[in-house]
């Protein structure tokens, strides 16, 4: 059959067999491609060249609840959250399996796969039963500082047990892999760089710059020295936080002026615009609360990449970048504020520039990044009970102060508890042990007044663990997170909603919920498969997996599995 068509006047025959050879030439011109693809892939393996991403770079939002992605979805812009949610790979339902969700441990735990039980960092601080006295978990007094105050500057990851799979990446290099970790918080880039960095930096309070100390070097990098004489902590300590976008348009937040919500100094409301705290011995501390901590770091951490030359040849280096200002702003307003759905939103923005900066300076398909939180946070147990949920608080010296008051009745001893502390209790002669009758008689007493308290669900003598009955995965938590050198002798399970603060405004974390362990995990980037899964996976399974990706050996105290479905 013919059929004629009329083609700028000139009449056409077209005949059947021009469609099938059409259909020809572009399923030959498929096969070519799939050729040159398979022989592209035969040489290198002939070659013996193992494709890896020549940068991973680790980003840890502190307090990011899992729900953010969502809550303020439809007004991220299309490049920053959005991009890794839609051209990357999304564990829906990442959780942490110790206890206490807290800072420290959060970050020890996502680079070396294992948990506080094993790798040591049980808390942000711990009691040392030898002296009574508080342990950091980034504490090193035989380290000097570089480049900031003796107070910032005595830090170092000694205090962890386990190698992290940055260590493990300067294993398997032979040292030729650079590593650096940059954040607010000294915890949040010392412990993500492991004890073999070649830096980690962090804030100092007292003269606005990023700091280190003698574990890692000497003196300063040329990069950092510059960076630091550009004084943007002096910048924005002058500059004020004004909404991003008009007032009516924020919809996922509580209103501009809640009792619930803490105020900064000098301030008669926590309202828009806040001026830069400015908190007195403290210099720069502010910064921290504000949008500002998080420019500043990764400000940083750019200058980084670009001074080290991060990602510039085949050896896989490593830059872990922690965000803290989301976690100093979340405790002071609580999780349901105005102010943190403008913090993400601006943070939306500054990701979106940090990826666009990773394409240009080392090339799209040539990194990846891992985007994850070392924990939530809890709504505002006064905002809860407004809606009429179950929920209270108490301080952790006011719970202390009332038990030991109970104690002292019982057995006409004074302080006989140091500190009910991380959800725990730490006695006073250190480490209780088992058979001692007088000891088994104060945690009797202890347990005892803990069921009498609002809030409590269960209560833990971790040296009669087998005993204790404890539903799943909350037991597996609990065994998880004791460290037995470092934790207290009890842990206190609290009900939902309830949780031991700061005060009546804000928030904090540390609890089994999920409001406070269901944790954001995006993938991104060279090696990463478009997707999502809402199967359960760990905290503990994040190193593995990128073991898994560079084709290295997991953490030595590694207990996490490979997220096989996130790797191409």
């Amino acid at each position: 059959m013919k059929i004629l068509l009329q083609h700028n006047g000139i009449y056409d025959l077209q005949l059947p067999f021009l469609l099938f050879f059409k259909q020809l030439i572009m399923k030959k011109l498929f096969a070519c491609i799939c050729v040159f693809l398979y022989v592209t892939v035969l040489q290198a393996q002939e070659n013996g060249k193992i494709q890896r991403p020549k940068l991973v770079v680790g980003i840890v939002i502190d307090q990011m609840r899992w729900d953010f992605l969502y809550r303020y979805y439809e007004r991220y812009g299309e490049h920053g959250f959005k991009r890794m949610l839609n051209e990357g790979y999304n564990c829906q339902n990442t959780m942490i399996n110790y206890l206490p969700s807290f800072t420290g441990p959060g970050h020890a735990t996502v680079y070396t796969g294992s948990v506080p039980a094993i790798h040591g960092i049980a808390a942000n601080d711990w009691i040392n039963y030898q002296t009574g006295g508080f342990v950091y978990c980034a504490e090193d007094k035989t380290v000097r500082p570089v480049g900031g105050s003796v107070k910032a500057g005595l830090m170092s990851p000694r205090n962890m047990y386990t190698t992290s799979i940055t260590d493990e990446l300067k294993i398997a290099t032979r040292q030729r892999a650079k590593v650096y970790g940059i954040g607010i918080k000294d915890r949040g880039s010392i412990l993500p760089a492991g004890h073999s960095a070649d830096g980690a930096f962090w804030f100092d309070d007292s003269t606005g710059n990023f700091m280190t100390s003698t574990y890692y070097m000497n003196e300063l990098p040329e990069w950092l020295t510059r960076f630091n004489n550009k004084r943007w902590a002096d910048t924005f300590m002058d500059s004020r936080w004004e909404l991003l976008y008009p007032l009516e348009t924020y919809l996922a937040s509580t209103k501009d002026d809640m009792p619930t919500e803490g105020k900064f100094p000098g301030e008669n409301a926590p309202v828009f615009p806040h001026s830069t705290p400015r908190y007195k011995g403290r210099g720069y501390y502010g910064i921290r609360y504000m949008p500002w901590g998080n420019t500043i770091t990764l400000k940083a951490a750019k200058a980084c990449i670009k001074g080290e030359r991060l990602g510039s040849d085949e050896i896989t280096d490593f830059l872990c970048i922690t965000l803290s200002s989301p976690d100093y702003a979340g405790h002071n307003y609580g999780p349901d504020a105005l102010e943190i759905e403008d913090m993400y939103l601006r943070l939306d923005k500054e990701l979106a520039s940090l990826l666009n900066y990773l394409d240009k300076n080392v090339g799209k398909n040539a990194y990846t990044v891992f985007l994850t939180a070392d924990h939530g946070a809890a709504h505002n147990a006064d905002l809860m009970k407004q809606m009429k949920i179950p929920a209270g608080s108490e301080t952790q010296a006011e719970a202390t102060d009332r038990l030991n008051s109970y104690l002292r009745q019982k057995t006409g001893k004074d302080s006989l508890v140091l500190a009910l502390y991380n959800y725990q209790v730490y006695f006073n002669d250190g480490v209780p042990q088992a058979g001692d009758t007088d000891i088994e008689a104060l945690k009797k007493y202890v347990i005892e007044w803990l069921y009498q308290q609002d809030g409590v669900a269960y209560v833990v003598d971790m040296e009669e663990m087998d005993d204790a009955v404890l539903p799943e995965p909350v037991r597996t938590m609990v065994v998880n997170g004791y460290n037995r050198e470092r934790s207290g002798s009890i842990q206190v399970v609290m009900k939902p909603g309830w949780y031991s603060g700061h005060g009546k405004t804000g928030t904090t974390h540390g609890s089994w919920n999920p409001y406070d362990t269901h944790i954001p995990l995006l993938w991104f980037g060279a090696g990463i498969r478009k997707g999502s899964t809402h199967r359960t996976v760990n905290m503990t399974d994040i190193a593995p997996t990128i073991a898994a990706l560079l084709k290295i050996q997991m953490p030595n105290g590694c207990i996490g599995t490979v997220i096989t479905e996130a790797l191409d």
